[in-house]
């Protein structure tokens, strides 16, 4: 019966992101949430589990406050979770989270055989946890996986690419990155929640931890996007086509 972790990251819910007057992002309303890609790292988790037996661990690395985000992730089927905790943690590159969620797991887990990721967080969107992290533990990885099977002590993964969808197999422990479309993450009820907080989950500090070095991001300013619309119409024809791309170019949009 496998073990399968699942990677997750507590991220801001842009739903309560607000515009200022001048155009700076107004964080002073928002609300927190598991990302919404992770939330489908976790659901396959979970399924693999009720298929396969088992156990389906979460994982995570964040400011102390994602400790609401265990909690959640507790209650959507996971059997247990740990969560390495520090203010800084909240401002890591990729490089740092995954090195740190590779020490995690070697160390503090042990035996495993799959480790579900999300293709990208909700917030960065980097896409280079996953990669990184199978790059520390020395597993394979396979990125962009919208199915997943594991069958005779090996992992079949079916990959979106641009020309289709690519099967492939690899043998196990390995790590998957996943897309939205391979499930529909369940909502926790009532009973599932009083239940996450019955579950283990550790917490382990920054001075556990091997140093995950100077934290290198900083984010020196947000700027809301801003679409302007000049609703000018044209035709179909050769001459209204370009009539409407010399404009284009008197404006400066295309060169």
């Amino acid at each position: 019966m496998p073990t399968i972790i699942a990677c997750f990251k507590w991220v801001v819910d842009e739903a309560y992101i607000r515009r200022g007057s001048s155009g700076e992002l107004d964080f002073s309303s928002v609300d927190y949430k598991i990302s919404d890609y992770d939330r489908n790292a976790i659901e396959e988790a979970v399924r693999l589990k009720e298929t396969l037996g088992g156990s389906a661990i979460a994982v995570t690395v964040g400011a102390p406050a994602a400790s609401k985000g265990v909690k959640d992730a507790l209650s959507r089927g996971t059997d247990q979770a740990w969560f390495a905790a520090d203010d800084t943690f909240g401002h890591l590159d990729s490089s740092q989270t995954a090195a740190i969620l590779a020490e995690i797991i070697r160390s503090r887990i042990g035996q495993y055989d799959l480790i579900i990721c999300g293709e990208g967080s909700g917030d960065l969107y980097a896409q280079q946890v996953g990669p990184r992290l199978a790059e520390n533990l020395g597993i394979p990885c396979i990125s962009f996986v919208q199915k997943v099977t594991i069958a005779e002590n090996r992992l079949i993964a079916d990959r979106k690419i641009e020309e289709g969808i690519e099967v492939i197999a690899s043998p196990l422990p390995a790590l998957v990155t996943v897309l939205p479309d391979i499930n529909i993450p369940r909502i926790p009820g009532v009973k599932d929640t009083l239940m996450a907080g019955k579950k283990p989950a550790v917490t382990i500090k920054n001075d556990e931890l091997q140093p995950a070095g100077k934290v290198l991001l900083q984010t020196i300013g947000l700027v809301a996007s801003r679409l302007e619309r000049d609703c000018e119409k044209f035709g179909t024809d050769d001459a209204e086509i370009a009539r409407f791309v010399g404009s284009l170019r008197k404006k400066g949009v295309i060169g």
